[in-house]
């Protein structure tokens, strides 16, 4: 299987230019605010609250967005069908944040705290200020990133080994299905069978395909330390309360 090419973008988003700044530091102050609620609404009615205000804030920007893309975009069939990762975060993050259910909160924390902030850090974006597919695009990655603290972090519970093996599972089922599909048709979804045309963290990983065995040695490990913290402190609190 080689690299596929992939259409440039007639415009990329600049990447740490002032805008992008401005960007990541809200990003960064909403997610502090993000978890302190959390915090301080976990088991209230407050928190119902705000995650149905929140579940719908993303589904109210990422459904548009989905539509525009799938309506106007001249490139249809190579970007705008909803099979990135980040199209099913957001999606997972909505079904989260209405139902609570543990197996997409296990997704949303993996995926959300982790492939969430590297599409915010180093974007591939061929809208520019003031474009509407670029208001959504940041809207969605944002208020995505947000959910995953609110719900993770702050409402918790934390992750264990079987919601690793489970995100595990999810994204290598994922990947497969996505890298035959790229194969297939020519396109280069999730970056699975091409680096994007603009500057990324998978230039650090080296070329097709050694880059996408590091991402996944790197997931692995990283996913590992997402995790381990949690059930440590699960069982020191278990041991705490054994009788002496």
């Amino acid at each position: 299987m080689g690299a596929v090419p992939v259409p440039l973008a007639t415009q990329n988003f600049p990447q740490f230019g002032s805008q992008h700044l401005v960007i990541l530091v809200v990003t960064l102050v909403g997610c502090v605010v993000a978890f302190r609620l959390g915090r301080r609404w976990r088991g209230r009615r407050e928190e119902q609250w705000a995650a149905r205000v929140l579940g719908t804030l993303v589904l109210g920007v990422a459904v548009p967005q989905q539509v525009a893309e799938l309506v106007g975009s001249g490139r249809l069939f190579y970007t705008s069908l909803p099979f990135q990762l980040s199209d099913l975060v957001w999606m997972v993050a909505v079904w989260t944040l209405f139902t609570g259910g543990r197996r997409s909160r296990s997704l949303l924390y993996y995926w959300g705290l982790t492939l969430t902030p590297q599409a915010i850090i180093t974007p591939s974006l061929g809208h520019l200020w003031p474009e509407p597919l670029f208001i959504t695009f940041w809207a969605v990655h944002v208020l995505t990133l947000w959910a995953a603290v609110f719900v993770c972090l702050g409402v918790g519970p934390g992750p264990d080994w079987r919601d690793y093996r489970w995100a595990l599972l999810c994204t290598a089922l994922w990947a497969v299905l996505v890298m035959g599909f790229n194969a297939l048709a020519g396109t280069n979804y999730g970056f699975l069978n091409a680096k994007p045309p603009s500057a990324s963290a998978l230039d650090l990983l080296g070329p097709w395909p050694v880059y996408v065995f590091a991402e996944v040695a790197i997931l692995v490990a990283v996913w590992a330390l997402m995790t381990w913290p949690w059930t440590a402190g699960r069982r020191r609190r278990r041991a705490a309360q054994l009788p002496t």
